[in-house]
Formats: structure tokens, sequence, C-alpha cells
């Protein structure tokens, strides 16, 4: 076997260790050190879970760490191999510290940017958690080499742009037509604040049509008293999910921020419509089957209605959609890396 080029990919994400294997929760933690594998000597530094995470992570060099302290001595302890690259995966405080000791002893630092950190620090913490965040991202990006799925994260610096996505020829596979008795509403994602979705129950609830909506996502701590909603608790394989969409005929992603979320790609791939409301209008692009709704009753409930009477050839436009892949989402990333 020849030479293989060394990464570390520093995360804050939470791993679990159950049985000698981990999990995490987070996707990206799990498709992007996978899929870099076959052409890298990769490892992961993260962060310990006390929680049970969902996702099993394929790889054996994992490090997980208890603490700040943990996790940047761990993180210096990979300085003995000089050739070592490094792949930040987002800008949170643990990565702000882990890019300080990185740029003291002069690593090559590759940063990936997923999200808007502004507006995700802003939700959670206000105007001060923007100024925060604006901090640390000035810090982060200083002499690191950017890789985004967002023009919009980066401003002025340079960068390089991906697209995430899970998609393979699964998805694409044996398309069910949708049960269209009554808008059958889809959400897939994490149950926060900031994701929306509290805001989307509310205004459910002002809608007296007949419409359901099914949430796919974490809910351990999550309970609501709605005959509109069912809980549907996570699934972590792709032909569950698969099986979850096409049981269902509307998506929605009532997200605040979003960078490029690939629930959207995940969606159209199995031709289901997607409604997005106006604070994430930057997504839809030159995409086919993205419907804006402003957030309230009664323009949700005429997009619903327009999607609803137009199935057909809404589903049609999708088709011509190119998608992005798994492969070619690791692929630009090895290119970058190399």
């Amino acid at each position: 076997m020849g030479y293989k080029k060394k990464i570390v990919i520093i995360n804050k994400e939470k791993i679990s260790k159950r049985n000698n294997s981990f999990f995490c929760d987070n996707i990206d933690l799990k498709t992007i050190p996978e899929g870099l594998e076959k052409n890298f000597d990769v490892s992961v530094i993260a962060v310990k879970s006390k929680v049970e995470r969902s996702h099993k992570i394929s790889l054996d060099n994992i490090q997980v760490t208890s603490n700040i302290f943990n996790f940047l001595f761990t993180i210096y302890k990979t300085f003995k191999n000089k050739d070592t690259d490094y792949l930040v995966i987002s800008i949170t405080p643990y990565s702000f510290f882990a890019y300080l000791l990185l740029f003291i002893f002069r690593k090559k630092i590759f940063v990936y940017l997923r999200s808007n950190g502004y507006e995700e620090y802003k939700a959670i913490l206000g105007y001060f958690g923007h100024f925060i965040y604006h901090i640390m991202y000035l810090t982060v990006t200083f002499k690191s080499k950017i890789i985004t799925c967002q023009e919009k994260l980066v401003g002025r610096k340079k960068y390089s742009l991906v697209f995430p996505s899970e998609l393979d020829d699964t998805w694409m596979q044996n398309i069910k037509e949708p049960l269209m008795d009554k808008p059958r509403l889809l959400y897939v994602g994490r149950i926060k604040v900031e994701k929306g979705i509290f805001s989307l129950i509310k205004i459910l609830e002002e809608i007296n049509s007949d419409l359901s909506l099914s949430i796919a996502g974490k809910d351990e701590d999550y309970k609501i008293n709605s005959k509109k909603i069912n809980l549907l608790g996570f699934e972590n394989s792709p032909e569950s999910l698969i099986k979850i969409y096409d049981e269902h005929n509307i998506t929605i992603l009532p997200s605040y921020t979003e960078a490029h979320p690939k629930v959207v790609d995940e969606s159209l791939a199995r031709s289901r419509p997607v409604i997005i409301f106006e604070e994430i209008n930057h997504i839809v692009k030159d995409k086919q089957g993205l419907f804006v709704s402003k957030r309230n009753s009664k323009s949700l409930l005429t997009t619903i209605k327009f999607i609803m009477d137009n199935y057909s050839d809404i589903q049609k436009n999708i088709k011509k959609n190119k998608l992005p892949t798994k492969k070619e989402f690791i692929s630009k990333i090895e290119n970058i890396l190399n």
C-alpha cells in the first residue's frame, strides 16, 4: 500500500462509544471521514457524549475528549508527525482554541463552513452572539484554506465550494407516488429553536384545513399535544428515511438559517416538492420544486394549495434537477485537500 497523506478532522460534535464502536448524530462526521479514508490516513478528534448517538462511524482512529483541555492536548499530540494537515469542521469555541494552537505551531489548516454561524449564534444569544461569532470567524479563517457549501458564508475571502450530499443510486430508484388525499407535510431535522420547527407548529395550529405534519428527528425531551402532528423519531438508515419521504407529499424546511440543506436534495430525489420560508430563499437558485412562503398561516396555506393543485406538473419539473451526489462531494473535498 502506498503512502497516504495524514488528515486530522477536528470537530466539536459529540460522539458516543458503544461496544468499541463510535456513533454520531451529525451525518457529516460520518460521511466525510469514511469518504476520505480510501485515499487518506484519517483520524478524528471530537467530544465525548454521555448520550447514545445514532450513526455508526466506520473508522478506527477516533479519539473522544472529555473537556477543552483534553481536546487541545489530544490535538497537540498529533504534532509529532510534521506532515499532518488539519480539517476543522465548523466554527465553535472549541475550534477557535484549536485553531490558535494549530496556528502557533504553523500547521496547514482547512476550515469547512457548513452553516451560518452568525444567524445561529444570534438566535441563541441575541446580538451578543453575533459579535462572539464574528470574532471567532475572523480568527479561525485567518491563514486557513476555506471550504464552504454556500458563498454567503465567507464574504470576500477566497474559498473552495462544495455541495454536501448523501445521495447515491438508492435514492434515485423505485420512486413511489404519494397519497394525495390531503397535504401530508414532513419535517426532517433537529427539534431546536433555530431550526424554526416551533414557529411552524404555531402556524399550523392556526390553520383549520385538513393536513398533517410528521417530524423525523430526535424527540427525547419533546412533548406535543396536537392531532395534526406525528413524531416519527430519528431514522439512521437511508432505506428508512426514503420510506418516510415516500409516505409524504410535501417536505417543509422552516429553518431561519441554512447553507446547503441536504434534506432539500433528498426530498427532490424522491420527487417531493419542498416549502421553505423567506429567510433562506437564497438556497433556491436554479432548483425546480422549491417554493418560498412567508412565515404566516395565510401564505403557507396558499403555497400548500398551489402545490397540491399542480402536483403532477411540479414533479415533471423536479425531474429536470441535477442533484449533487455523495461521490461528487467527497471527490471535491479530496481534490481540495490535495
